[in-house]
């Protein structure tokens, strides 16, 4: 069951040349557990590792990687207007929302090809096009790392925000999800109020939930760098909450700047990618990394970067961003 010295290049998306000193795919919770006891008696540090989308390797990671392999999309129970389904961790997350809305289930359309697994999905409260992840996730089931406990935490003990949840928080580094659990609509209302949603479905043959994944699939296949051909983690950054106050003195200078509601209040959220932008980093490159060409809120690695140089480029976007509007980004990724 374990690999030693494993390269996990191919395992993510930045793919940055580095290795674990073991790593692990299991495919059940008894395999799960076996591979955590096996970490226990060595003393190994443990990370849980999904689709490698939002993660950046900076070293070689001394301990434990384990990857899961927990399959299966079940229907739990189905009422008029709802379906509850349960999800294994290691499912594909657009394999997840393409088998929903080929049944017309509502409620996952808007995130459509977000890279990364099912598993995933809760601890980032993964988001796009008005929509996240707490708007469906009704549970999550998973053991504890260190006592290999079985845990059952309702949406209300996620503790959801925006790219958060309590997996990024209180308990950090102390889970492996094994299943999500989700309600959906079996009389989908289409969302199609952010972004260019409206515009792609003139595209598209009607406004059904089918016709907003592929409009979703289609604007973020124009707008994201396809981690295959060039290594990326997708928004590097999140959208900042910025004091009212501050908003106004910058729209004094850009009057377009988009705002959008914020659930802190008293302040609103402006988009990294304008910026970062504003601030001279689009399209701009540094040896072997950069950020991209049309979504400044990607930072790429050409061939040949290592996990420090995407790091120091980071750090220096955001320093520009905090000299020129007095905001201090704050990273998506999970840094190594």
């Amino acid at each position: 069951m374990f690999h030693s010295n494993y390269n996990l290049r191919e395992s993510n998306t930045f793919g940055i040349d580095v290795t674990t000193r073991l790593f692990a795919r299991p495919q059940t919770i008894k395999e799960a557990k076996e591979a955590l006891k096996e970490a226990h008696h060595l003393a190994l540090p443990v990370f849980v590792l999904g689709g490698g989308s939002n993660v950046l390797f900076t070293k070689n990671f001394d301990g434990l990687i384990i990857k899961p392999a927990f399959l299966g999309i079940e229907v739990v129970n189905q009422t008029e207007d709802k379906v509850y389904i349960a999800a294994g961790a290691g499912v594909i997350w657009d394999d997840l929302v393409a088998w929903c809305v080929d049944r017309n289930w509502g409620g996952l359309e808007n995130l459509s090809h977000i890279p990364g697994t099912v598993g995933a999905a809760p601890v980032q409260n993964i988001g796009a096009y008005g929509a996240e992840a707490k708007d469906v996730v009704s549970a999550v089931e998973g053991i504890y790392i260190d006592t290999l406990k079985s845990f059952s935490l309702s949406a209300g003990q996620c503790a959801f925000g925006y790219r958060n949840s309590i997996f990024k928080n209180d308990l950090k580094g102390q889970t492996l999800i094994t299943r999500v659990f989700f309600i959906l609509s079996t009389v989908p209302q289409p969302n199609t109020n952010y972004g260019s949603i409206e515009q792609e479905l003139q595209n598209q043959p009607d406004r059904s939930i089918q016709s907003v994944r592929r409009a979703v699939v289609a604007i973020r296949s124009q707008k994201l760098p396809d981690p295959q051909i060039l290594g990326n983690a997708g928004s590097f950054f999140k959208n900042p909450s910025v004091a009212a106050s501050l908003v106004m003195e910058i729209q004094e200078e850009y009057p377009n700047i988009p705002i959008y509601p914020s659930d802190i209040e008293g302040h609103y959220k402006l988009p990294a990618a304008f910026l970062i932008e504003k601030s001279g980093w689009k399209g701009a490159r540094k040896g072997n990394v950069g950020v991209h060409k049309d979504q400044p809120l990607v930072l790429v690695a050409y061939e040949g970067a290592s996990g420090g140089e995407v790091l120091e480029l980071s750090t220096q976007v955001e320093a520009s961003v905090k000299q020129k509007f007095g905001i201090q980004l704050e990273r998506e990724v999970n840094v190594i």
